[in-house]
C-alpha cells in the first residue's frame, strides 16, 4: 500500500469514528515526531500493539480485501499466564461495503463482535477442522446478545446496530458489510495479531508500504521507526 492510501483511508476513518460520536484516545492522533519526542512512560502503547492499524492482507486490493483497526487498550500475551495487569483487549473496526475480512480464527482470543452503528455486519461462520486446514461440515454454536444459537455451517448471521456476537476460540469466522459502512467494537481477551490468527488461505497481516508521502499518524507496524525511547 501507498503511505499516501494510507493517509486518505485515515483521514477518512477519523471522520467516520468522529460522525458516530465515538471518540479516540490522544495518541490517536499523535505525529511522527510526537512520537520521537515521546519517553518511556508511553512504552504501553507500542509494546502492546495500540493504535491504528490498517491493512490489505498482503494482497493489493484494500477496497475489496481489507481493514481498518484502532486498538484502545490491550494487555500483554504474558498476563494471561499470570492473571496480572491487563488480562482484555478493545478495538474499533471500520467495515466497509463489501470489503471482506478473510476466514481466520484465534487460538487463544475469544472475542465479542458489535455493530457500533452504520448498515449490516454479515459475519460467515465454520468450525475448524481439527487440523485447523480447512473448514469444518458440522453445526456451529454461538451466542448473540446472550442469546444460544445453532446453526449449519456456513451460515451468514447479521448484526444490526446494536447487536453482537461472541465468537470462541478455533470458530472460522469471514465478515463484511452491506447496506452502508459499519463502526465495529471488538472486546476480547489479550490480543496478539504476531501469533494468533490463523487464516484459512496463506495472506499476509501486514501490509507492505511505499512511502511516497509522511505519516499522517503511525500505525502499529511503524513505532520501531519513530519511537526510540
Amino acid at each position: 500500500m501507498k503511505r499516501s492510501e494510507i493517509n486518505a483511508i485515515l483521514r477518512d476513518a477519523d471522520a467516520f469514528i468522529r460522525a458516530h460520536q465515538f471518540h479516540l484516545p490522544p495518541f490517536a492522533h499523535w505525529s511522527p515526531s510526537d512520537w520521537e519526542a515521546k519517553g518511556e512512560d508511553v512504552r504501553e502503547i507500542p509494546a502492546n500493539g495500540l493504535g491504528w492499524d490498517i491493512t490489505d492482507f498482503g494482497q493489493g486490493d484494500y477496497a475489496h480485501l481489507g481493514l481498518t483497526l484502532f486498538t484502545i487498550r490491550n494487555g500483554s500475551p504474558a498476563n494471561l499466564k499470570t492473571m496480572q495487569g491487563k488480562t482484555y483487549a478493545e478495538k474499533l473496526l471500520i467495515v466497509d461495503v463489501n470489503q471482506v475480512t478473510p476466514f481466520h480464527f484465534h487460538w487463544t482470543k475469544t472475542e465479542d463482535i458489535i455493530n457500533r452503528g452504520g448498515g449490516l455486519l454479515k459475519i460467515q461462520l465454520a468450525n475448524a477442522t481439527p487440523d485447523d486446514k480447512h473448514l469444518e461440515d458440522t453445526d456451529v454454536t454461538v451466542s448473540m446478545d446472550g442469546v444460544e444459537y445453532h446453526f449449519p455451517a456456513n451460515h451468514v448471521v447479521t448484526l444490526r446496530p446494536g447487536e453482537s456476537i461472541t465468537l470462541p476460540t478455533r470458530l472460522y469466522h469471514k465478515f463484511w458489510a452491506e447496506e452502508s459502512r459499519v463502526l465495529v467494537g471488538e472486546v476480547s481477551v489479550v490480543n496478539d495479531d504476531h501469533a494468533d490468527n490463523c487464516f484459512l488461505e496463506p495472506l499476509g497481516r501486514f501490509p507492505t508500504i511505499e512511502e511516497d508521502e509522511a505519516p499522517l499518524y503511525l500505525l502499529v507496524g511503524d513505532y520501531g521507526k519513530y519511537y526510540k525511547a
